[in-house]
């Protein structure tokens, strides 16, 4: 399962002279990833945990998404600015910064009394999220100079952040079943401790980037940008289709984006220099990440509701049927990676891996109150991880592939942030078209009748699993168009950049 990708800007920038390396580099390697870890596995450790939440602060369905939502766009959103304050207030500083953070508004919103609170600590944490993620693999880069140390350092970095989501799955539902669905958020305390005081007493100041400054602009046009976006999506919900409360936001956030765009070519220190784009498998990347981030993290959502209160699953038991998905993508990950790629190329490869996941959806469409885990839910899980797997490898690898040594942190940042951002977007929709579905189908039907509202959550889950798959339809047209043929040439000189 594709994770959270830190930026870092000097992300292949070596000192010019030699360095010593630090005596407790591996004690190092472990506080920065066990920082990693708490970012990563917050991206799922709340899904499990929200059917009791919404339970608990007594919210909507169309608002359960602005959970999720919240820490999706405001980490996607401010990724790649994290990276530029890094370099400008220096590594060490940023990442204790964002520790601190991370962990007070984890504190806030385990304790959260309203949903508004609890999505407003959720925002939070994907802000400070977007500092420590940066921070953390800046420093790791710069901790581990040697080449085959380095290797070994980012072989456990990516574990780390590979295994998260799984992490994530299990955990919440442990802590949600065994103590409160607040815990998943407390949680964060633990780790944010032990790692403020691994970092404060192990790293050391390092020399600031005198020449970066920080593309407020830039920022602000595209962080309001893909918040009107969202929230003009969610607003369907409540508002329909024609509300200029709906089209308009939609309308503001298409061309507030243009304008980022534009201002892109301008600004002496562009958050994302357009050039990192234009590149034909790279920008096929980009867009499959998008789609897969939109497909993937509304399954999570649906999927989880559907298995707690249609089919009675605990916490934990939820959260462990999701594993046969993960192995399997994590077999094909490594099959394409290591096997197809270098062999046949991303074109035959990831139009196979939309395929599948756009099948595994539609098998889930059939699942009703009486399906059985082994016959009927594993299955498709499994389908559409081993689609997931085949386009996530190409897609993160091609991404970052073949860029300039000095835009190749912007490049891991923008893997990311597609994959944020289209979750965030994908999450809104789904929502929005899954109500529509249980209202239509509750027209003129008695509301009360528990029968009839076990039936019309099925209908919104159907609706949730079909339009995720479409998503991954469209994917797998325009993945078959934009990648080229054959196996994409090695660039020994190209900058070589971490992904995960």
């Amino acid at each position: 399962m594709s994770q959270p990708v830190a930026d870092a800007t000097d992300i292949v920038t070596l000192p010019a002279q030699p360095v010593q390396t630090p005596r407790h580099r591996w004690w190092i390697l472990g506080v920065i990833g066990l920082a990693q870890l708490m970012v990563v596995l917050d991206a799922t450790i709340v899904n499990i945990a929200l059917p009791s939440a919404q339970q608990d602060l007594g919210f909507s369905d169309g608002n359960r998404q602005w959970v999720v939502t919240a820490y999706a766009l405001a980490f996607g959103s401010l990724l790649l600015l994290g990276g530029r304050i890094a370099d400008l207030f220096g590594r060490k500083n940023t990442f204790l910064v964002g520790l601190v953070g991370f962990a007070g508004t984890s504190a806030l919103g385990g304790a959260a009394t309203s949903f508004g609170m609890l999505v407003g600590a959720r925002a939070g944490q994907g802000l400070f999220g977007a500092l420590l993620a940066p921070a953390a693999l800046s420093l790791l880069t710069t901790t581990f100079t040697e080449a085959k140390e380095r290797a070994k350092a980012f072989a456990v970095f990516g574990a780390v952040a590979g295994a998260g989501a799984a992490i994530g799955l299990l955990l919440g539902g442990v802590l949600t079943e065994y103590l409160d669905w607040r815990w998943t958020l407390y949680v964060n305390l633990f780790f944010a401790v032990i790692a403020f005081i691994g970092g404060a007493m192990l790293l050391t100041r390092g020399v600031r980037d005198k020449g970066s400054k920080l593309d407020i602009p830039g920022t602000i046009l595209v962080s309001a940008g893909l918040f009107c976006v969202v929230y003009g999506f969610s607003n369907a919900e409540s508002h329909s289709w024609g509300s200029v409360q709906t089209w308009g936001l939609l309308l503001a956030g298409v061309v507030l984006l243009g304008a980022f765009g534009w201002w892109q070519t301008r600004s002496a220190h562009p958050l994302l220099p357009l050039r990192v784009l234009f590149d034909r498998n790279r920008g096929a990347s980009f867009v499959a990440i998008l789609i897969s981030g939109a497909g993937m993290f509304g399954v999570f959502l649906f999927l989880t509701y559907y298995m707690q209160q249609s089919l009675g699953y605990t916490p934990v038991k939820t959260g462990a049927a999701f594993m046969p998905m993960v192995a399997a993508l994590m077999l094909t990950t490594a099959l394409a990676a290591n096997v197809l790629i270098p062999r046949i190329g991303p074109k035959p490869v990831v139009p196979l891996g939309m395929g599948l996941a756009a099948a595994g959806l539609a098998w889930m469409t059939g699942l009703n109150l009486t399906s059985g885990y082994a016959a009927h839910v594993m299955p498709p899980l499994i389908v559409l991880g081993l689609g997931l797997g085949l386009v996530m490898a190409p897609a993160m690898s091609l991404a970052t592939s073949g860029v300039a040594a000095e835009d190749a942190g912007v490049a891991s940042a923008t893997v990311n942030t597609m994959q944020q951002i289209g979750g965030s977007i994908g999450t809104a929709l789904l929502t929005t078209l899954s109500t529509g579905a249980a209202t239509d189908y509750l027209a003129g039907k008695n509301p009360k009748d528990p029968a009839v509202l076990a039936q019309s959550a099925l209908e919104s889950y159907s609706a949730a699993y079909w339009w995720s798959g479409a998503f991954f339809v469209a994917g797998l047209v325009i993945s078959g168009l934009l990648y080229r043929r054959g196996v994409p040439r090695q660039d020994e000189n190209a900058a070589p950049v971490v992904h995960m």
